[in-house]
């Protein structure tokens, strides 16, 4: 998968895994890494999937319609790129924190449901449910840090609070962040998910 490693200046620190929204790149998020920790290593990851031209991390039928045999693929193809780039780069494999807006914040959900050692802990901007129907492994070691608009025209609220049952059931300790602007990322909830992050990941 094609992606941008930094490495950070304290290899306690968890490696950030930054995850884009449809139509962005591996060079995204690296703003938001920065305000999240400044010392951990950042892998930020492009999706493989192009609809019209856009990178996605997986395939969706409509809008807000996931590919759920698509999803189940790439989710898989992440994971395992994940293990490899653990071994290239010299990371902690089971200190991974995923950041993820939109169409990334879903491939990290995913993540969370099908692999119970796949992330330390999430940010998730504006995610959906990834699928539905499926028994999710114990995520008692998981926090997970959500952003939502009470506006999103994309994500109901109703949808971030199914998100936060199912994680919640599973064992997670989930914040919910509510903004009302919609399905944009704002300075705001940037702002929250790095006192979560810093409240979770430092000493």
């Amino acid at each position: 998968m094609k992606h941008i490693f930094q490495q950070g200046n304290d290899e306690t620190k968890p490696t950030l895994l930054l995850l884009h929204g449809t139509g962005g790149d591996e060079s995204d998020l690296l703003p938001l890494a920065a305000r999240v920790d400044r010392a951990a290593s950042v892998l930020s990851v492009r999706g493989n999937v192009l609809e019209n031209g856009m990178s996605r991390f997986f395939r969706r039928l409509a809008e807000g319609v996931f590919d759920e045999e698509d999803l189940v693929y790439r989710t898989k193809e992440l994971y395992e790129f994940l293990d490899e780039a653990a071994l290239t780069y010299n990371f902690e494999r089971n200190n991974v924190v995923a950041i993820g807006y939109s169409n990334g914040a879903n491939i990290a959900g995913s993540l969370l449901f099908h692999y119970r050692d796949a992330l330390k802990g999430a940010i998730l901007h504006h995610p959906m449910v990834p699928r539905w129907g499926i028994e999710l492994p114990n995520l008692k070691e998981s926090p997970v840090f959500i952003s939502a608009g009470k506006n999103d025209p994309i994500c109901s609220p109703m949808e971030t609070y199914e998100l936060q049952t199912l994680l919640e059931k599973a064992g997670a300790d989930v914040h919910v962040h509510w903004e009302n602007n919609g399905h944009h990322l704002t300075n705001t909830e940037l702002d929250a998910a790095a006192l979560w992050y810093k409240e979770h990941f430092t000493k």
